[in-house]
């Protein structure tokens, strides 16, 4: 189901193309070094919107990985900046997910936009991940 639900993604909604837009925007992003902490969250975007019934966007401080202390610190200070086109971002696409959601064909193409919302909201430090690791973390954190 997952699989069928990225080939239609893919072919008639050119979901290819939200990835390959994603990911040049933040490639641009990336070598501007400042907006480097956006731009590798959404190049993690990216990955996400080429199969986005097949993986997920988590928190990097889920996955328990050690970052730098200095990396850490300047992706608060952009997060506070990017705030503003964050917030036009995810009501821009609040308003879209409204609108797929008139057609039962738009509904999978809602659901995706829903998933990746948060990410669009604040893209720093989010990384793409199998939804069996998803799960998995999910279930950890449940237990404790």
């Amino acid at each position: 189901m997952r699989t069928l639900g990225n080939i239609l993604w893919h072919v008639p909604f050119l979901g290819f193309l939200s990835a390959l837009a994603t990911f040049l925007f933040g490639g641009l992003l990336v070598i501007t070094v400042i907006g480097a902490p956006i731009g590798l969250g959404l190049i993690q975007l990216s990955k996400f919107l080429l199969t986005p019934f097949s993986k997920e966007m988590i928190d990097k401080n889920d996955l328990d990985e050690k970052q730098n202390a200095l990396w850490k610190t300047f992706g608060i200070l952009i997060r506070i900046i990017y705030f503003p086109f964050g917030l036009i971002l995810a009501i821009m696409t609040i308003f879209q997910i409204a609108g797929l959601f008139v057609s039962i064909i738009g509904i999978p193409v809602a659901l995706v936009l829903a998933k990746s919302l948060g990410t669009y909201f604040n893209p720093v430090n989010k990384t793409c991940v199998a939804k069996a690791v998803a799960d998995k973390i999910a279930y950890q954190k449940a237990i404790v």
